[in-house]
């Protein structure tokens, strides 16, 4: 399982949402390269970061902190948020994204994300935040039908080969993520899924772990202290051999 430090940008800034909501948001600083070069002294050499007022209103309002995150460290850098045209994905490529995340324009326009799934294979992920069993979109603020494991599978068929997978309810609360939930999804074969929401304890990590995910993204716990970054990583490792 592949560890994923996470930035969450807005305003410039490193944030973090409580449930995915944009009045609870607690900023934890205002270098967010500097941010991502301190996880990368730790040793990680994965890095999750969004664009939350993209995902929200589809603007690049954060584009510039993301190039500066980009050009400050070597890592594999995943980018979501805002990214609905094909114009937008070929921008954080051609800066040095490892992959992009489609979200909103995934839900809503199912043709696109075969088009780019198959023009782009691996380097194209699909973000899907789940709240109660269903899909939420445009920043969460907009919750459709589509019911989130049917929407893995079809997301598989059509050629993804990656969906990070978001429990909004678990999101940002030191809470404990959603096993169960991730223990469902990983049983759709050929479909890597990535955790996010609710990591916050190293007890966490090795429930996911154990439930087959492919990878574990972490925010508020790294940012309050509840875990060390580097003991992840360590654990992380331990675990592969």
């Amino acid at each position: 399982m592949e560890i994923f430090p996470a930035i969450d940008l807005s305003g410039g800034k490193v944030v973090r949402l409580t449930r995915g909501d944009y009045d609870q948001m607690t900023v934890y600083g205002d270098d967010p390269a500097a941010v991502a070069a301190e996880f990368w002294r730790a040793g990680a050499r994965n890095l999750h970061v969004v664009d939350l007022d993209g995902a929200k209103d589809g603007t690049t309002a954060n584009q510039q902190a993301v190039r500066q995150i980009l050009a400050a460290v070597d890592m594999f850098v995943e980018v979501g948020g805002g990214i609905r045209n094909e114009e937008r994905i070929r921008q954080y490529l051609d800066l040095g994204a490892g992959r992009v995340i489609l979200g909103t324009v995934a839900a809503k326009d199912p043709e696109f994300l075969r088009e780019m799934a198959a023009k782009y294979g691996d380097k194209i992920a699909v973000g899907i935040d789940a709240r109660g069993g269903r899909v939420a979109v445009s920043g969460w603020l907009e919750e459709t039908e589509l019911e989130t494991a049917e929407f893995c599978r079809f997301c598989r068929d059509i050629g993804v080969r990656t969906a990070i997978v978001t429990d909004i309810d678990k999101d940002g609360v030191l809470g404990g993520a959603n096993v169960e939930l991730y223990r469902e999804l990983t049983a759709i074969e050929g479909l890597d899924i990535i955790a996010s929401g609710g990591v916050s304890s190293q007890s966490d990590l090795d429930a996911l772990a154990a439930a087959g995910v492919a990878g574990a993204i972490i925010g508020k716990a790294l940012y309050n202290g509840n875990l060390d970054l580097a003991e992840c990583l360590a654990g992380a490792e331990a675990a592969k051999c």
